[in-house]
């Protein structure tokens, strides 16, 4: 440390007069009459300008060296986190007495094993919203922390990314000064460590004085963010943080909360939900798989728009090859786990109750912040469902691999049989930071697994993290009148799309849509779609299955030659939920001065949605034409109406003259 570090660090630990806090998530009432004349912090000991170099935001999964908490109310969460934490990687705590620290842990019967302390002045807890982010200038070069403006009247939370900073030697970044200045929490941040993020509109709304432009240049800036996913808040969750209804498990896969039909935040989830699906493909240039989790009802059986907590179980944290889950309830924790452990195979999944701080809106996630290894290895892999071999070479297995410390292994790991001991062959570099290796060939129709393993002086990473408990697979084509590259599928608005792609064709006649019931062995047809014929083109190709039923289904796909002759190619699982026709109630209500009104189609046609005064006069038109089959949403503003009760009503007649539907709700405008 140079010397302003020593003694901006001794200042610190001079200035510690905290008592413990439960200050919630949000602000509370006097706090937000504080941010009508708070002024943020500034800091004379980070960087306000951008790194100079490409920088690239870790993700959640990618190893750490610490994860950070602030200990203060909660303790007996805080303490069940170090438990797990510590056998992970080194646990610091940001506390005001590290000696009732280690008092509280021992006598709860958990070891001072990995654990350093930071005695440091804070306001909360949630240390998700305030700690910093762990950037690497130059995909993994050099390790450096990010800093946002905190959205909050905490001026000792603050600063704690600027005390992590003197404490660790890692220099800080900040967002503090314009043009760069962005507030925004950590709660509402998700990257998959390729440059893609997700945040709600919160985003937005606490940076009125940017365009969306503006903070996409930010954050590409300071976090090498290139594709920045913005979704619409939600309802009934306070403070909009995504990590309440969404989390990356991996670079392809969201893991999303799911409310009964029609309840809470359910619709705008859904909608959320199909607007990443229609929009935007993984890094990989395929759909995103989707896992559902319950989002379960509090003690009272009540959900958030009925007065209950916010209850979730997305908010949860990995440190290495753990996961901590926040639990409530064993009719519903089951159910979470297990959803977490077959989603994410080899990791230890473990649960902490948190029906303490659940009803301050917060829960693992957010009172956690990781920090990654100054030497990290990136590994990052594209896998297929379908090879075809390299003749005299076999199946080539290609990754991008990147180290700041020179590797000195780089292996590919195979099996025909999990059970069963693994090969091993070396993989060379190709050109640049990408490297391949051959896994022999075998018949044609076998399933291979495989995973990526990369080591140097200090660790060894592998892809997926937790193999060979968790791996990649793919099945062997021979020289075949069909290769096909990828098939992928989801549900949405109550269908099934399936997309799939061939590399070339000869004589293929047509591909035949089939699906089951999950575990089923009746295979029937969804449909057809015709193929090239011959072809050395790559091919796209989608099918929406438009009336699967609700369940989950099985879909495989029977490619057919003109000879008849046939192959068949497995696809995945997909869980659909039907829609039906409901009017929801308008959040909020009583409004003033506008609401929001959601309604669900079961199947194309004609909507009519009008407002109505008490005496039954229509006021207002607010849809009246086509509507989609799933959830659709209207925003309604009434600035220039009196204050009163008003009704609003659909109408809606099905495509092809099916039965109708109406619905009347009441609403309320106060001023």
């Amino acid at each position: 440390m140079n010397l302003k570090q020593i003694l901006l660090l001794s200042f610190f630990l001079l200035q510690v007069q905290v008592v413990s806090q439960d200050l919630p998530k949000g602000m509370t009432p006097a706090e937000q009459e504080m941010m009508k004349n708070y002024r943020f912090p500034s800091s004379t000991e980070a960087f306000t300008t951008p790194p100079p170099f490409p920088v690239r935001t870790m993700a959640e999964w990618e190893t750490l060296s610490s994860i950070l908490i602030t200990w203060t109310s909660y303790q007996s969460i805080l303490r069940q986190i170090v438990d797990y934490a510590q056998e992970e990687c080194l646990v610091v705590i940001v506390c005001s007495d590290s000696n009732s620290v280690k008092t509280y842990l021992t006598s709860g019967g958990v070891p001072i094993r990995n654990l350093k302390f930071i005695q440091a002045a804070f306001n909360s807890i949630w240390i998700r919203d305030y700690g910093p982010w762990a950037v690497y200038g130059g995909g993994v070069d050099s390790l450096v922390l990010v800093d946002w403006v905190y959205n909050r009247p905490r001026p000792s939370d603050d600063v704690i990314s600027q005390v992590f900073s003197t404490w660790s030697g890692l220099p800080l970044y900040q967002t503090i000064n314009e043009p760069y200045r962005l507030v925004a929490t950590g709660g509402n941040f998700m990257t998959d460590g390729l440059g893609t993020a997700f945040s709600s509109k919160l985003i937005v709304n606490e940076n009125t004085n940017k365009t969306d432009a503006q903070i996409n240049a930010i954050m590409a800036d300071y976090m090498g963010i290139n594709r920045y996913v913005k979704m619409d808040v939600l309802p009934y969750d306070g403070i909009h943080h995504i990590d309440m209804h969404m989390k990356l498990l991996d670079e392809e896969t969201l893991l999303v909360g799911q409310y009964p039909q029609g309840i809470s935040d359910g619709p705008q989830i859904e909608l959320n939900l199909q607007y990443i699906l229609n929009n935007f493909l993984t890094p990989f240039g395929r759909p995103y798989k989707v896992v559902r989790i319950p989002m379960p009802p509090d003690g009272s059986n009540q959900y958030p728009s009925q007065g209950g907590d916010y209850r979730t179980f997305t908010n949860s944290v990995f440190v290495n090859k753990t996961v901590i889950v926040p639990t409530y309830d064993l009719r519903y924790d089951s159910t979470a786990l297990r959803i977490y452990r077959e989603a994410l195979p080899g990791y230890n999944v473990v649960g902490i109750n948190c029906n303490s701080i659940i009803p301050a809106s917060g829960a693992i996630h957010c009172i956690t912040k990781e920090i990654g290894v100054v030497d990290q290895i990136h590994i990052v892999h594209d896998r297929l469902p379908f090879r075809k071999a390299e003749p005299g070479s076999g199946y080539q297995i290609k990754a991008y691999m990147k180290s700041k410390l020179p590797l000195v292994s780089k292996k590919l790991y195979y099996t025909l049989d999990t059970t069963a001991a693994w090969s091993q062959v070396p993989m060379q570099t190709v050109s640049g930071d990408t490297v391949a290796g051959y896994i022999p060939e075998v018949p044609t129709g076998t399933k291979i697994y495989y995973y990526i393993e990369a080591v140097t002086a200090n660790r060894t990473s592998t892809k997926p993290v937790t193999a060979p408990a968790n791996n990649f697979n793919f099945t062997a084509d021979g020289s075949l009148p069909v290769e096909l590259v990828s098939f992928d599928l989801f549900t949405q608005n109550g269908v099934v799309v399936l997309k799939w792609a061939t590399a070339s064709e000869l004589n293929n006649r047509e591909f035949v849509v089939e699906r089951t019931v999950k575990g089923g062995s009746d295979w029937i047809t969804a449909g057809s779609v015709p193929g090239k014929g011959t072809t050395t083109s790559t091919t796209e190709y989608s099918f929406t299955d438009r009336n699967p039923g609700t369940g989950v289904f099985s879909y495989r796909l029977r490619q057919i030659d003109h000879d008849g002759s046939f192959k068949i190619y497995n696809g995945g699982d997909v869980s659909v939920e039907l829609f039906d026709f409901t009017l929801y109630q308008n959040y909020p209500n009583p409004f003033n001065p506008s609401t929001v009104i959601f309604y669900s189609m079961k199947e194309d046609g004609i909507a009519n949605l009008a407002v109505y005064n008490a005496l039954g006069e229509k006021v207002v038109q607010l849809h009246d034409g086509p509507a989609g089959k799933g959830i659709h949403k209207v925003e309604f503003n009434a600035l220039n109406m009196p204050a009163g009760v008003y009704f609003y009503r659909l109408n809606v007649m099905e495509t092809g003259g099916g039965t109708g539907f109406t619905s009347v709700k009441k609403m309320i405008l106060s001023k």
